[in-house]
């Protein structure tokens, strides 16, 4: 139970501003029970709802219909806070006072930019799965001000993508969703038999390469930015004149081929999906200073073959390397590896159904109901592809795959490398986040209900909450055989230094990307929350991989982080600093940046700073940060 104490701070907010309208409700209503209210002492204090007003200023509104009875209930409406729409945008950068700690004078100079969806709910009763919320890109910059002291901003802007013009209203700061999204529905008009499937949101990752900014979502081409005032400078064609697919035979190919072809007019002419899908997550090679990006085809979301196109790019953003794969399997890629000679591919595996197609094509479910996960593998099929077969003695068979001898679904990779062992053959670890088949549930992602449009984190709960079902840190080791056939003499995964807590988001020093490394960071879920047992995160994990230690930072009472960002600032793998947004203090309600010192983590002074954002500016969760140094 709460005590009295602990009732009565928490307020719930919405941060929907506008000001020609207020909205006193939360964006996702409950769509649970509560929990039979006990009538409080007079001495008690109501439940208050904060709401934002014309003048932003927060008027607190009592709720009698809910007061905190149950730890659980107390857990339900704190993970709401996380996707709370924000309709502000910043016209000017915003300058951070430092609440605790203090910057380093030492700190380097450089600018951390976050991107994650801004807005969930329209003015017209739709809501939005957090994947398709529109853009919104917060960015903190650090100057030094006369070697000193720092001086650090904060802007936020939305990314003005074709959808975005086409769904808000700038006059009136209304909202109006048009695209139905991979993972939504709309309420009312323009529902069925919209084709405005492929919502391209630009809210999944930040990328800073060869003097651009550029935001990425899984499915279509980036926006570019200009890195300063965040202004949208247009849509990047990354791709143009390397985008060609891959012909098929002249013969007429197999099933397959024919089933493509009948789609492509389909998805390209009435969809409007592009030919090609450039996906979210990119890779950086240390070594040869690349940048190495990732796209897919339309209709492989549909069909069970899979046409994957690898592009590395210099420093100038010049094209130096493409290469083009045909995988006869129906997969789901969202993050992927490579080493200094392979790109790496965990094969998560889904399949169509029929009926969720048919549905989905008429516009009376989400795109998404197409498609379920296919757990029908007892292992998990791995691809190690060639990056230089007519430079590296390669004669494995890259078409088939590595089996692992366990099930699993991969989240995000940290890291990937190869050596030599004592015997010359190859030796690849990749340190990865996985969950099960059956926690990644495609349908209800982050807890959210298509049907209801509201959020229920209890959607994500599995029978026993077992450790190995939800996200964790894990170390895949191949070894390969570089002899004849290169056929796979191991295949190994466990549990990174044993580590079982729910974490996700690994990251390492980006200048050991592709080479061996002895760190690695990620978020994790310390299990202080009954309700919620594996997620939203709120603790910073260190592992070493040489000691198998194990060292953390955890965030205050009911605070949430996000993905964590290494600054590089030494020599040293682990000299540096950890920057993470913890994105909604509830009993405050506030977000901060953290500054953490990396070498320190797991210490009493690991916290170097905390920086607060105004109250009036508190965003809703990122997905993927990058920090763009000055240097």
């Amino acid at each position: 139970m709460l005590s009295p104490l602990n009732c009565r701070h928490l307020q719930i907010p919405n941060m929907q501003a506008s000001p020609f309208q207020v909205i006193p409700k939360p964006i996702f209503p409950s769509p649970i029970n509560i929990p039979p209210v006990h009538r409080r002492p007079p001495s008690q204090r109501a439940l208050a709802i904060t709401t934002s007003t014309a003048n932003e200023t927060h008027t607190p509104i009592t709720m009698s219909t809910l007061e905190v009875v149950d730890a659980s209930v107390a857990d339900f409406w704190d993970y709401q806070f996380l996707f709370v729409s924000q309709r502000l945008e910043t016209n000017e950068p915003v300058a951070l006072q430092v609440v605790e700690g203090a910057v380093p004078t030492e700190f380097p100079s450089g600018t951390y930019y976050l991107a994650g969806p801004g807005i969930f709910r329209d003015d017209h009763g739709s809501t939005m799965h957090p994947l398709d919320g529109h853009g919104y890109l917060r960015a903190f910059t650090f100057d030094g001000v006369n070697g000193d002291k720092f001086s650090v901003k904060f802007m936020a802007r939305y990314v003005n993508t074709e959808a975005k013009v086409e769904e808000h209203d700038p006059v009136t700061n209304t909202w109006r969703f048009r695209h139905r999204g991979l993972f939504s529905m709309l309420k009312r008009g323009e529902k069925v038999w919209n084709t405005k499937v492929m919502k391209n949101v630009a809210n999944t990752s930040v990328l800073s390469w060869g003097g651009r900014l550029m935001c990425l979502w899984d499915g279509g081409e980036p926006y570019e930015i200009e890195p300063e005032r965040l202004d949208t400078i247009g849509k990047v064609k990354l791709m143009d004149g390397w985008d060609s697919v891959v012909e098929r035979r002249s013969d007429g190919g197999d099933v397959w081929d024919v089933a493509a072809r009948l789609l492509k007019p389909i998805l390209y002419g009435v969809f409007k999906m592009p030919v090609k899908r450039l996906l979210a997550h990119y890779k950086f090679d240390a070594r040869r200073n690349r940048l190495i990006l990732m796209s897919c085809n339309a209709e492989d979301i549909f069909l069970p073959r899979n046409n994957f196109t690898f592009y590395e790019f210099d420093s100038n953003f010049k094209v130096v390397g493409k290469k083009e794969f045909i995988i006869p399997d129906h997969l789901m890629i969202h993050d992927w590896a490579f080493t200094a000679t392979s790109y790496i591919l965990f094969a998560n595996r889904v399949k169509l159904e029929f009926t969720g197609a048919m549905t989905s094509f008429c516009g009376i479910t989400p795109t998404i109901a197409a498609l379920s996960v296919n757990p029908s593998k007892e292992t998990s099929p791995i691809y190690v592809l060639p990056r230089f077969p007519n430079e590296v003695n390669y004669n494995r068979d890259w078409r088939v795959p590595v089996e692992a001898p366990s099930q699993f679904w991969l989240l995000h990779v940290g890291n990937a490398y190869e050596s030599l062992d004592e015997n010359g053959n190859s030796e690849i670890q990749i340190q990865a986040s996985v969950c099960s088949y059956e926690w990644f549930t495609l349908h209800k992602l982050l807890g959210y209900d298509w049907q209801s449009g509201k959020l229920d984190p209890s959607i994500m709960y599995l029978n026993g909450n077992k450790s190995k079902k939800m996200p964790h840190l894990v170390q895949v080791s191949i070894n390969l055989d570089t002899g004849t056939d290169g056929i796979c003499q191991r295949c190994d995964i466990e549990p990174l230094n044993q580590w079982i807590k729910s974490s996700d988001f690994p990251v390492i020093n980006p200048a050991f990307s592709g080479s061996k490394n002895k760190y690695i960071y990620a978020a994790a879920f310390s299990g202080s929350r009954r309700a919620l047992p594996n997620f939203p995160y709120d603790m910073v994990v260190k592992l070493n991989l040489s000691t198998k230690s194990v060292r953390t930072w955890s965030a205050d009472s009911r605070r949430f982080i996000g993905e964590p960002t290494f600054i590089a600032k030494g020599s040293e793998e682990d000299e540096g600093y950890i920057l993470v947004v913890e994105v909604y203090a509830v009993a405050v309600q506030r977000c901060y940046l953290v500054i953490l010192d990396s070498k320190r983590i797991g210490a009493a002074d690991t916290l170097v700073a905390r920086l607060e954002v105004p109250k009036h500016l508190n965003f809703p969760l990122g997905f993927h940060g990058f920090w763009a140094s000055n240097e």
